[in-house]
């Protein structure tokens, strides 16, 4: 029996099996094999020799992802929005490689990625689904396209990305696991819900682990145990927007406005809500403002840097010049995430928005 065939026959059994309290430990140990097969196809996936697959190197503030069904719009959004010139047909598979375009908004430099439409089965390699993938883990925002007249597309591509390890919209579990040579399975936990040790212990035998430390912080579900333990997940805010809204009447939209209340309706054809569009996008990415001032000068507080927040200092380092970090002596930061003005900080010292930045170092 092929992989494939064998996840099939392990969903099929997790859908016909009933749960309740006397089930509920076989569909956890289900839920781990089936989780492990999947990482071994994404494994095999990933290994897999020909095609040139895709280099994108990152560019400006945050990167974002146009992630869509072939012939839904991503490439005409893409040029509407950025100074990109994607090719634009009436049929699929239209966009072959990524097509990188730059939106300037809010004084923020925004790489926007027009990838090939990504379709079913595509996080087991079909299509362009193993290149398309490896750009997506690799943004800061995927932005799903959706047609207005097919919305059930956004159900298969979330489901094709959690297939490929990638959680949308979805917190890194709170649970350290530490595998040690000896000395068995040790699970202690900070929360007084209790949960079934006897499952966890099973799951953590089907990948093998028979001896380690697990501290859980939160309560816990069997899903997110195993992304846990296999700590291999990309976890990324994903936004929706619904492209040609110019074609649906008014009851259309009604339904799928109340369908979806949290996806932006537009029209990328005839420019409609674009510029709501890009203020989405800013506000998803949740930039700050870092003001720099050179050792013994004031402070610029005119082109601020834009920077995604939870950032330290190394980070601000690395976009100023590469050997930044390794000469590295000492910062000094004056703003909200200051004790005092002018307190000097560490490489990792985190910073808040505002917060205006001296950065010495090595002559």
């Amino acid at each position: 029996m092929s992989l494939d065939e064998d996840i099939k026959a392990i969903e099929d059994e997790i859908r016909k099996t009933p749960y309740n309290k006397a089930t509920s430990h076989h569909i956890g140990k289900l839920k781990a094999k089936l989780a492990r097969l999947k990482d071994e196809i994404q494994r095999r996936v990933s290994s897999k020799g020909g095609g040139d697959g895709y280099t994108v190197k990152k560019s400006g503030d945050a990167t974002v992802v146009l992630v869509g069904y072939p012939s839904v719009g991503k490439s005409t959004i893409l040029n509407k929005i950025t100074d990109a010139h994607s090719k634009i047909g009436a049929y699929e598979f239209t966009t072959l490689s990524v097509v990188p375009g730059t939106l300037v908004h809010n004084n923020a430099i925004i790489q926007i990625l027009d990838v090939p439409g990504l379709v079913r089965g595509a996080s087991s390699g079909r299509g362009r689904g193993k290149e398309v993938i490896s750009v997506v883990r690799n943004a800061d925002l995927v932005l799903f396209v959706i047609d207005v007249f097919q919305t059930e597309h956004l159900q298969v591509l979330e489901h094709e990305l959690y297939d490929a390890g990638i959680r949308i919209n979805t917190r890194r579990p709170d649970i350290t696991v530490i595998k040690k040579f000896r000395g068995g399975v040790n699970i202690s936990s900070t929360i007084n819900r209790e949960f079934d040790r006897g499952l966890l212990r099973s799951i953590l035998k089907e990948y093998k682990i028979h001896n380690a430390d697990i501290l859980i912080r939160e309560e816990i579900t069997v899903d997110k145990f195993i992304d846990a333990i296999l700590d291999n997940r990309k976890y990324l805010q994903g936004v929706t927007v619904i492209n040609k809204i110019d074609l649906a009447d008014e009851k259309t939209t009604s339904i799928v406005h109340s369908q979806f209340p949290d996806a932006l309706l537009i029209s990328a054809e005839i420019d409609q809500n674009l510029n709501i569009l890009k203020d989405m996008i800013f506000g998803c990415l949740d930039f700050i403002r870092i003001f720099m001032k050179p050792q013994g000068e004031p402070p610029d507080l005119e082109e601020p840097m834009i920077v995604q927040s939870d950032v330290v200092v190394g980070d601000i380092c690395d976009k100023l010049h590469r050997d930044f970090r390794t000469r590295f002596r000492y910062a000094q930061v004056w703003g909200r995430s200051a004790k005092h003005e002018g307190q000097r900080v560490g490489i990792e010292h985190r910073l808040a928005d505002g917060d205006i930045l001296t950065i010495v170092i090595q002559k």
